[in-house]
């Protein structure tokens, strides 16, 4: 397995893996899958402004991504990215989304980042919750019922990591 930069070609690949998450799922709160044109947009759209999007390959297998974007639109945000990582449902607790996370992170910081945020959705998401965890994220606030989905109100965690030195 190789973690590398996605390409127009992943699109495809990155909307299956997302999918069963969406339609499945309480990680993301969004209730319609994204369609691959969709997801070759947003792709795009993350690349074009500097920050990454990984996928791990097996071989032309996509195994999972991860993405970085500026955490909000202000200029004052430009050193903080809020990061995105999926997994497909049937490779999870492979060390996949670790070398996933720990390429985005180092990527961040060559960029010039200096904080990553994530932003969990469900409290009870013990996967990706351990996962940031072991990679020096730390508990940074829960904003409770805010999501709704599945007929159940949904807590969203947020986890920080510092990243490089404070400029």
């Amino acid at each position: 397995m190789i973690v590398r930069d996605a390409t127009p070609g992943d699109a495809a690949g990155c909307a299956a893996i997302y999918a069963p998450h969406v339609l499945a799922g309480t990680a993301t709160f969004e209730t319609d899958p994204p369609t691959p044109a969709t997801m070759a947009a947003r792709i795009a759209a993350v690349q074009a402004t500097g920050w990454p999007w990984l996928v791990a390959d097996d071989g032309g297998d996509l195994l999972g991504y991860a993405s970085a974007a500026q955490f909000r639109d202000r200029p004052a945000y430009r050193h903080t990215g809020e990061t995105t990582i999926y997994l497909r449902y049937d490779r999870l607790r492979q060390g996949i989304g670790g070398a996933l996370l720990a390429a985005l992170i180092a990527r961040c910081e060559t960029l010039g980042a200096r904080q990553l945020i994530a932003v969990i959705g469900d409290a009870d998401n013990a996967g990706s919750i351990g996962l940031h965890a072991a990679s020096g994220f730390v508990h940074a606030g829960q904003l409770r019922d805010v999501g709704y989905k599945f007929g159940r109100w949904l807590d969203v965690v947020y986890m920080q990591r510092r990243i490089g030195e404070r400029p």
